[in-house]
């Protein structure tokens, strides 16, 4: 709830400071006094429109902060949403508008857009007067307070739910259909992509082994050449690497028979003749295995031919040439298996909208019976509210096909008048009467309407005599479970407050200044009785006292 308004420099309202209170809290004054410059300084921090001329004459800003606690529970995720932080389950609002008609705000000292505030003052207050759009008006508030009047919360959340779940198949669907169409479009190529490299019969590895095969064919000679010279150097006509050997053989024997220690040498020289011996070996064979195969390499080349086609087509090598053909025979089975998936999705959104449409109509259902029983609770209210000729419905407008909100638009309409079309409740009624209507429906819905403060401005006019007392009555009742702050010309309004706080207008340094300060004892009385016609009149004390009586607000107290 508002727990303190502070007020400076905003049109007549110099500098000033609301305290608040649990319960009815009502706001008296002369006409022109400034009551109304309040209800501004609340709908600036709740994200109202700021405007230059709000500022009073000769200051360079108006200024308005609040104090809201304890915060309600739905503004903790609107806090989180924003970045910004609850300090200590207490809100506070600053709000600055310039001469120029440039707006600031702050929420627990850090920076916000009126965007931002506008959500955070849903959640804390609502304001109903004849200038100001309350929450009760927007469609989907409508639409959630019948939900909760009805006992439906959960039926809408099946509802929001199934529509869910319809919404990601169609999602599934819509991205199945588009992969399926896209390979469609290319089927044909996607299957000359395979048939060709199928026909090829491509073997992993194969082109690393056909090139090392072709440059041995293409160099047969040469091979056979350097092959015969090594085995020659190692064991030619003409002497070689073993002949040398022996020669070191001979040697290291006669060296053993002056040194036996030399005899160590000998099974490095054994050990160097065999693989010498071998190595000719070797190369005599590779010499001999080297043949001129002109038609084997002309075959290779016509393979290789076949390689480098493909290969400028689908990959720059055989291993790649594979994995272009996996992936078009993979995008080929998705055009094959699509349908089959396709059709599962189908049976699941069958059985998904099967579900929503019984959601929707227990939802339907739910609605229906709450709706009627709002309005019977509403049009009770109304002819004491002075609405002796109002009637209200609410109004389910089928929806096809549903959706998450259920299968029809809630709507609230009124007839005011005798004769008179019912009409959507913001076209139908005139401030005075739309204030009236707000009540009737608040005290209808105050077990369901979370927000914690109810700011009535001008709820009584055109009204007097038994309707304003009835009117004062529902406004108590609502003040049972809400903060209620009422701007209120009649006294058994006044009567019934939980704190009275008064609004004068006196000239200060030639400018028109408002102050307001809480009223108590003696001094009630004394503005009961002046709003009776006479605060100087015994009779107005008197009934004062009475209405003060009746309502139990005794004279000594608040």
């Amino acid at each position: 709830m508002i727990v303190e308004l502070r007020v400076r420099d905003l049109v007549t309202v110099a500098d000033a400071t609301l305290h608040l209170g649990p319960g009815l809290n009502v706001l008296t004054g002369e006409t022109g006094a400034g009551k109304s410059m309040l209800v501004d300084a609340l709908s600036l921090l709740l994200g109202g429109r700021a405007e230059s001329g709000a500022v009073r004459p000769g200051a360079g800003k108006a200024i308005v902060e609040g104090v809201f606690e304890p915060a309600p529970k739905s503004l903790r995720a609107v806090l989180e949403a924003s970045g910004l932080d609850l300090d200590d389950d207490r809100v506070v609002i600053r709000r600055e508008v310039s001469a120029e008609g440039r707006s600031r705000a702050w929420v627990n000292g850090s920076p916000t857009t009126v965007a931002v505030l506008e959500q955070v003052g849903g959640c804390l207050a609502d304001l109903h007067g004849q200038h100001q759009t309350v929450s009760l008006l927007r469609p989907e508030t409508q639409r959630d307070l019948l939900d909760g009047f009805s006992g439906a919360r959960a039926e809408a959340q099946a509802v929001a739910a199934c529509h869910a779940t319809l919404l990601e198949l169609a999602r599934e669907e819509a991205e199945l259909t588009a992969r399926r169409d896209q390979v469609r479009k290319k089927a044909d190529y996607l299957r000359h992509v395979v048939q060709e490299i199928d026909a090829a019969k491509l073997v992993a590895g194969e082109d690393e082994r056909l090139e090392q095969e072709i440059r041995r064919l293409s160099h047969a000679e040469e091979l056979r050449t350097l092959g015969d010279r090594v085995a020659s150097a190692i064991d030619g006509e003409d002497g070689g690497a073993l002949a040398a050997l022996h020669a070191a053989e001979r040697a290291v024997a006669q060296l053993e028979r002056l040194d036996p220690s030399a005899g160590e040498w000998r099974t490095l020289v054994d050990a160097a003749y065999a693989a010498l011996d071998e190595l000719a070996r070797q190369a005599r064979d590779y010499a001999r295995g080297i043949e001129d195969d002109p038609g084997r390499l002309a075959e290779l080349e016509r393979r290789r031919a076949v390689l480098d086609r493909l290969g400028q087509k689908y990959g720059a090598t055989v291993d790649a040439i594979l994995a272009t053909r996996s992936e078009s025979a993979a995008e080929l089975d998705l055009a094959d298996g699509a349908e089959f998936d396709l059709k599962a999705i189908a049976a699941r959104r069958a059985a998904a909208q099967e579900a929503l449409t019984a959601a929707a109509k227990a939802l339907t259902e739910r609605r229906r019976i709450g709706g009627d029983r709002l309005a019977r609770a509403v049009n009770r209210q109304l002819p004491k509210l002075g609405l002796p000729g109002g009637r209200f419905e609410v109004t389910l407008t089928p929806v096809e096909p549903a959706t998450a909100a259920g299968a029809e638009q809630v709507q609230f309409t009124v007839q005011l008048n005798v004769g008179l079309e019912p009409r959507p409740v913001h076209r139908a009624a005139s401030g005075g009467e739309l204030s009236r209507l707000m009540l009737a429906l608040t005290v209808a819905l105050a077990r369901q309407d979370g927000i914690p403060t109810l700011v009535f401005d001008e709820i009584d006019a055109g009204v007097g005599g038994e309707v304003g007392v009835q009117v004062g009555h529902a406004l108590a009742e609502v003040a049972g479970r809400h903060q209620v702050l009422v701007i209120t010309h009649l006294p058994p309004i006044a009567a019934r407050g939980d704190r009275h706080l008064v609004v004068t207008k006196r000239i200060r340094g030639g400018i028109a200044t408002s102050d307001v300060e809480v009223l108590h004892g003696e001094d009630r009385v004394t503005e009961v009785a002046r709003m009776l016609g006479d605060q100087d009149s015994e009779s107005a004390r008197r009934h004062a006292l009475a209405l003060l009586g009746e309502t139990g607000k005794r004279v000594g107290g608040r």
